[in-house]
């Protein structure tokens, strides 16, 4: 699960992001929009013209998953399960999202939820199933008090939680940082950030334009291997599958003594 405690962190990005990282390593992975009304995953991913049915209709058994489902052009191990723009978001019932789950687990390696932001209906659905759970924040105070009630949530509305299982396992990621800007105190820094939320952190994407640019294209950002922020989610997704790697773009560029001296 994908998730956050308000909008407009990056959480489809980094859905999007991390289930293509994932089927570029051989994975078999699906990500799933759960944001019924919005629907932006098939617009970042690239695929929305090829919509026909949607993850309200499987639920709904108006349509199968093999017809629901968009591979990516891109990746052979990727697919795509839209969400609906037409229907309510109490079309998502626990009983349906857990059967689509269930068949979904039987064919593939990683099933990526992008949960609205929140609480809100679609958010409930996506987390109740959890088994990992990447909590997307931005580097400011508001952003990151409510990822720490978002936390508060995750702990106690699960399946896990129900069934006194292991309880989900939780990761941060931080993005929009711009490590100048913490340097001067316009942003909290990495270590304000754990330090209140005390969670593994996943990754640090950087403010980039790169992102923006992406998204309007219909390309997981991924995929810019050029540019910081495709760099960072790369390192994240090496970080998911257990590898080490060191993290990046936290902290500012030295500049020289001429680009001082002529600043401004």
């Amino acid at each position: 699960m994908i998730t956050s405690g308000k909008g407009g962190v990056g959480k489809t990005t980094t859905s999007a992001a991390l289930a293509m990282g994932l089927a570029q390593r051989g994975k078999r992975t699906v990500v799933i929009d759960f944001d019924v009304g919005l629907r932006n995953l098939d617009l970042i991913m690239g695929c929305e013209r090829r919509v026909v049915y949607d993850f309200i209709n499987v639920i709904n058994q108006e349509a199968n998953l093999n017809q629901a489902l968009i591979r990516d052009k891109r990746c052979d191990h990727l697919y795509v399960l839209p969400a609906s723009q037409t229907r309510d978001k109490d079309a998502l019932t626990k009983e349906g999202v857990g059967r689509v789950l269930d068949e979904l687990s039987q064919s593939y390696d990683y099933i990526v939820c992008d949960s609205p932001a929140g609480i809100e209906h679609g958010a409930t659905m996506a987390m109740y199933y959890a088994d990992d759970a990447i909590v997307v924040t931005n580097p400011e105070v508001s952003s990151v008090r409510d990822s720490d009630r978002m936390l508060g949530i995750l702990s106690s509305r699960s399946r896990r939680a129900e069934n006194n299982d292991e309880p989900i396992r939780e990761y941060l990621l931080l993005t929009r940082y711009n490590a100048e800007r913490v340097d001067v105190g316009e942003m909290l820094s990495v270590e304000d950030v754990q330090e209140i939320l005390s969670l593994t952190l996943l990754g640090v994407v950087p403010e980039s334009k790169a992102v923006l640019t992406a998204s309007n294209n219909g390309i997981p950002v991924i995929l810019d291997r050029e540019s910081d922020a495709g760099q960072s989610y790369a390192d994240m997704v090496s970080r998911y599958l257990g590898e080490e790697v060191p993290h990046r773009f936290i902290h500012a560029e030295k500049k020289g003594f001429l680009s001082r001296l002529f600043r401004g």
